[in-house]
């Protein structure tokens, strides 16, 4: 049921003439599903902050949450959701801190008595209701933001491309390689091939913990892109149950260097690169 103008204008004028026992009740009522878990003064602006909101949409027209007019009450309520979320708070805990109001108003209205007061209060309680599922929908948009935001980190993190040697870089990975982490892999690994000008790069599937044919892909799919960059790839961590695996599902690397370990992938580039030859000779003339 929404408010009309003549409703909108009791209503207001009541939250305007009542603000400081109503920001005082609201917040007590509010405190109550939290458990302490957020400061009263912290609290107390929050409801302060919304009140402030509902008699400045009120004294600008219809107590109307969609209004045009209506636009610092919703931003108020989008960043009290933003806030509970990042804090930690559920959904539900952050939507009856504002349905708290209910109770608030109730309480006046009942006080100040007269037939319109039941009119009245199933006007404003849809307003409030309408407030909460706001906060709710704002809560809910920001949680899938701040899990997106994780989930990318975390594939980062589990990603990294390690500088082995002046020119040789690596790549270990760890756990299951999807489409999604193996373009990361790809993206992270070409990005510091230029950034580093290494002409070898070494992936290394030691913490692999099977290889099926589309993991087999998205690595010779690095390894292609990597040498159109310039960069020779050599795949090193092949376990014996792997490589019976891959014999199996007859996968096959082409001329891609393989080796069993990364200390063995590392001597293997040393020496394409002539390293270990130079030293062989510095020992000879010693």
């Amino acid at each position: 049921m929404a408010l009309n103008a003549e409703e909108s204008g009791r209503l207001t004028a009541l939250l305007s003439e009542h603000a400081e026992r109503i920001t005082q009740r609201w917040s007590e009522l509010a405190a109550e599903p939290l458990r302490g878990r957020l400061s009263h003064a912290e609290l107390r602006r929050q409801c302060q902050e919304l009140h402030r909101a509902l008699v400045t949409t009120g004294e600008q027209g219809l107590l109307d949450l969609h209004a045009e007019h209506a636009g610092e009450l919703r931003a108020v309520l989008a960043e009290l959701s933003r806030g509970r979320a990042r804090q930690g708070f559920s959904a539900t805990e952050t939507a009856i801190s504002v349905f708290a109001l209910k109770d608030v108003v109730l309480e006046l209205l009942e006080s100040a008595g007269g037939e319109r007061m039941l009119r009245d209060y199933v006007s404003f309680s849809a307003l409030v209701d309408d407030m909460g599922l706001f906060t709710f929908d704002s809560y809910v948009r920001t949680r899938e933001s701040l899990i997106a935001d994780q989930a990318e980190q975390l594939l980062e993190l589990s990603t990294p491309v390690v500088k082995l040697w002046e020119g040789v870089v690596a790549v270990p990975l760890v756990g299951t390689l999807d489409s999604a982490r193996a373009q990361v892999v790809m993206e992270r690994l070409l990005q510091t091939l230029v950034d580093t000008g290494s002409p070898y790069a070494i992936i290394d599937i030691t913490g692999v913990p099977a290889v099926d044919t589309q993991v087999a892909q998205h690595i010779l799919k690095t390894v292609v892109a990597a040498r159109l960059m310039g960069a020779d790839c050599i795949i090193s961590g092949i376990r014996p149950q792997i490589a019976q695996t891959i014999v199996a599902l007859g996968i096959e690397f082409g001329d891609i260097a393989t080796k069993a370990s990364l200390a063995d992938a590392l001597r293997h580039v040393l020496r394409l690169s002539g390293v270990e030859t130079a030293r062989r000779q510095s020992r000879r003339e010693a």
